[in-house]
């Protein structure tokens, strides 16, 4: 592995020295740094556009680089303008670019020329693009000076009730942030322990009956309530119904006079029913009686 440690001097004194640079009398930039008592920083610099040299007359294309001379020679508002004088690298001559702030863009100081290559659509038979000057009409102003009062009519009457219901809004809610924290952290908390008794709650319940645990079970209310209640009493109508239907009838059957005999409730019914099966029985019975053995001997 590569050792990224440095080597101090015997005679190195850091209240003395502060760096290994002041110590060997060298700038942390090296060779960068030559003319920095100037104010000048060597940097590289990269041509933005196409230029012909002052000195020689020859063109230089856009994107070749140089060791640049940057200076600070000015600013704009807070915007500083820095200034890069390049040596040509086809002779001796030197040519200075500088910023400009104010219209986003580079200018060519002195030195050289920048190529003048901005292409005129109208000049080649083309159409001018993103028109939006001059040929409009001279401005009503009338119409200015009524656009301008409806401006400020809109803005009387609707920007500035609204942005003052918007400050009173923000000063109620940050009045007094930590009674409205603790409101909410305690509202949160009664929240979070009754979602936690409720899932205890249903959790027993699955426990209980052996319902499986992805089942939803519905919130426990007057409505539920009277909707299960609803329910069992249809299902419990519907059962007896169908139990109702299944069982048998008991009734005695009619005789074949013209003169029918009232009929029973179910009780006497069956009571009949019995009394008859038994009288059957012991006719059969008395008509299927064997013979007496003493009369046949007989």
């Amino acid at each position: 592995m590569q050792g990224f440690n440095k080597y101090y001097p015997p005679d190195y004194d850091p209240d003395k020295h502060q760096s290994l640079n002041a110590y060997r009398g060298k700038h942390a930039l090296g060779d960068r740094a030559r003319k920095l008592d100037k104010g000048i920083l060597i940097t590289r610099f990269e041509l933005p556009f196409n230029i012909w040299c002052g000195t020689c007359n020859n063109h230089i294309g856009m994107g070749v680089r140089y060791n640049a001379e940057k200076k600070k020679v000015g600013a704009y508002y807070s915007t500083p303008i820095y200034s890069f004088r390049c040596k040509c690298h086809l002779c001796d001559g030197w040519f200075e670019i500088q910023t400009d702030p104010k219209n986003t863009r580079y200018v060519v100081v002195s030195g050289a020329r920048q190529k003048d290559e901005d292409w005129d659509p109208e000049e080649n038979g083309g159409f001018a693009i993103h028109d939006t000057e001059g040929k409009a009409g001279p401005a009503d102003p009338l119409a200015a000076l009524e656009k301008t009062t409806d401006a400020q009519n809109h803005v009387a009457k609707v920007q500035i009730p609204r942005i003052e219901a918007l400050q009173g809004v923000s000063d109620h809610y940050n009045n007094d942030p930590y009674t409205l924290s603790s409101m909410v952290r305690k509202r949160f908390r009664a929240e979070k322990k009754i979602e936690a008794q409720k899932r205890a709650d249903d959790d027993t319940i699955k426990g209980k009956y052996g319902l499986p645990e992805e089942l939803k079970l519905v919130e426990d209310d007057a409505e539920a309530k009277h909707q299960a209640r609803d329910e069992w009493a249809r299902a419990r109508m519907d059962y007896e119904a169908e139990r109702n239907s299944k069982r048998p009838r008991l009734s005695i059957p009619s005789s074949s006079s013209s003169n029918s005999r009232p009929t029973l409730d179910p009780v006497s019914s069956l009571k009949a029913r019995i009394l008859d099966n038994t009288r059957r029985s012991s006719t059969l019975a008395n008509k299927r009686k064997p013979p007496d053995r003493k009369v046949l001997l007989k």
